[in-house]
C-alpha cells in the first residue's frame, strides 16, 4: 500500500467532517448513555465488511467496541479512543455544543478535540484499510467512561490481554496536537464522608458539624499539594513540573439554621510516582484518623470519616524504542516525542502488556470548554498519520 496522494486527504477529511457531525449529535456526556453512538459505529463498520464485538457495561447502558481490520490471527496495532465527553453544564457555549457547527478552519462542538475528532478520522480510514491485505490487522477499541476515570476500557481490556496473539501497541489518539507522546501523571481519585451530630444552630455545642470538620481535611489536602509543589520529586518535562492535589466537588449541609451531620467531598492527585499517590492517601487517613475523628466522637460517638476509592489508573512511561513509539514517531513525521500532565487510558493498556503511545488531532487548551473546537488542518494531519501507520504495516512494520 502506498501512502495517499493529497488530493486523496481532502476526500478523506470531508469524509471525517461528515463522520464528526454524526459523533457530535451523540450527547455521549459519561452520565448517560453511549449505546446510539456505538450502534452507529457499528453498522459503519459493517458497512464496510467489518466486524465488532461489544463489551457491555453491568447496567446494560453502555459499552465498549472491538473490531479488527484484516487477520485477527496476527498481531497487529490499535487505534484506540473514548466515545464518551465531559459535561457542557454550566459552561458558557455560544454555539449548540451537540451540534457540529463548522466555520471554515474550526470545527466547533463537544467532543471535537477530546477525542472524536480522532475517531472521525479513524472511522473515514476505515473503507482505506479495509480495501487492502495488510500484513498486520488493525484493531479498533472505543470505550466508555474515560472521562471518570478510564473505567470502561477496562473489560474490554482485560479480556484482549488474554487473546493471542496480543496486539504489538496501541496508539490512543488523545489531544496531542499531532504530537507523540510517552508519558503521563496517573492519578487517584478519592470520595471522603464526614458523618457528624445534627441540631439547631442555636445549641451548636450539642452538635458535631460535619462541613466543618470535612473543611479541616480539605485544608490538609491543600496543604499537601504544597507541599509536592515545594518539596516534593520533580519531572521539569511535564507541566507542572511535580504532583499535583486538589478537591473537586463538596456538598453539605440542609439549612443556614442546622448544624450540619453530613458532608461529603471528592479529591484527587495526579503524580508520575506511584508511590506519592500512595503516600498522598495516607497522609490524608492519618490527618482523619488522628486529628479529626477523634475531636468529633468526643462530642457524638457514632461520628465518622469514611473513604471511598472512586478511581485510580497508572501513569504511562513507554520506552522510546518501543516498536509502537518508533511507528508513530515515523508516521507523525515528529522529530522527538513529548508528555501530558492529563490522563489517558495508555497506562492501563500498558499494564497489560501493550506498549502504547499517545498521538491525536486538536489540543487540551480546547478540551473541557465552552466552544470545544478542532482545525481541519488537525484533521488532515491526523488522517496523514494514519495513513503513514497503514503504509508502514504494509512495509512490514515492526521489522523494517
Amino acid at each position: 500500500m502506498t501512502t495517499r496522494a493529497a488530493d486523496d486527504v481532502e476526500e478523506l477529511l470531508a469524509s471525517s467532517v461528515a463522520i464528526l457531525e454524526r459523533l457530535i449529535a451523540f450527547p455521549t456526556v459519561s452520565a448517560d448513555s453511549n449505546l446510539p453512538l456505538i450502534e452507529f459505529v457499528r453498522g459503519y463498520l459493517a458497512e464496510n465488511g467489518v466486524t465488532s464485538e461489544l463489551f457491555p457495561d453491568a447496567a446494560g447502558m453502555k459499552a465498549s467496541l472491538w473490531a479488527t481490520i484484516g487477520d485477527a490471527s496476527s498481531a497487529g496495532i490499535v487505534l484506540s479512543g473514548h466515545t464518551d465527553v465531559v459535561p457542557v453544564a454550566g459552561q458558557s457555549w455560544t454555539r449548540p455544543p451537540f451540534a457540529l457547527t463548522d466555520e471554515g478552519e474550526r470545527l466547533y462542538g463537544r467532543g471535537t478535540a477530546d477525542m472524536k475528532g480522532f475517531l472521525a478520522c479513524v472511522l473515514a480510514m476505515v473503507p482505506v484499510l479495509a480495501a487492502h491485505r495488510l500484513p498486520l490487522p488493525v484493531h479498533l477499541a472505543f470505550s466508555y467512561d474515560e472521562e471518570i476515570g478510564c473505567l470502561g476500557v477496562r473489560p474490554m481490556l482485560e479480556e484482549i490481554a488474554k487473546r493471542e496473539p496480543k496486539p504489538l501497541g496501541v496508539v490512543i489518539g488523545e489531544p496531542t496536537s499531532g504530537r507523540p507522546v510517552t508519558a503521563h501523571k496517573g492519578k487517584l481519585a478519592m470520595r471522603c464522608d464526614v458523618v457528624g451530630r445534627a441540631c439547631h444552630s442555636a445549641h451548636t455545642p450539642d452538635g458535631v458539624n460535619a462541613v466543618e470538620k470535612a473543611a479541616r481535611l480539605i485544608v490538609a489536602i491543600e496543604d499537601l499539594a504544597h507541599d509536592f509543589a515545594e518539596r516534593g520529586p520533580r519531572d521539569d518535562r511535564f507541566d507542572p513540573p511535580f504532583s499535583t492535589a486538589q478537591t473537586g466537588v463538596v456538598a453539605g449541609g440542609i439549612s443556614v439554621n442546622v448544624v450540619p451531620s453530613r458532608c461529603s467531598f471528592s479529591f484527587e492527585a495526579r503524580s508520575t510516582d506511584e508511590r506519592e499517590l500512595d503516600r498522598f492517601l495516607e497522609a490524608v487517613s492519618v490527618k482523619a484518623a488522628r486529628d479529626v475523628l477523634p475531636a468529633m466522637r468526643a462530642g457524638a460517638p457514632e461520628a465518622d470519616v469514611r473513604f471511598e476509592l472512586l478511581t485510580r489508573y497508572p501513569g504511562l512511561r513507554s520506552a522510546e524504542d518501543d516498536a509502537v513509539v518508533a511507528l508513530a514517531i515515523a508516521a507523525s513525521g515528529e522529530s522527538q516525542t513529548g508528555v501530558i500532565s492529563f490522563g489517558s487510558e495508555g497506562g492501563l493498556f500498558a499494564a497489560a502488556g501493550i506498549p502504547a503511545v499517545v498521538c491525536g488531532p486538536g489540543s487540551m487548551d480546547q478540551g473541557h470548554k465552552p466552544d470545544e473546537y478542532v482545525t481541519r488542518e488537525e484533521l488532515r494531519r491526523c488522517l496523514r498519520f494514519l495513513q503513514g501507520i497503514a503504509t508502514r504495516l504494509a512495509e512490514g512494520w515492526p521489522a523494517a
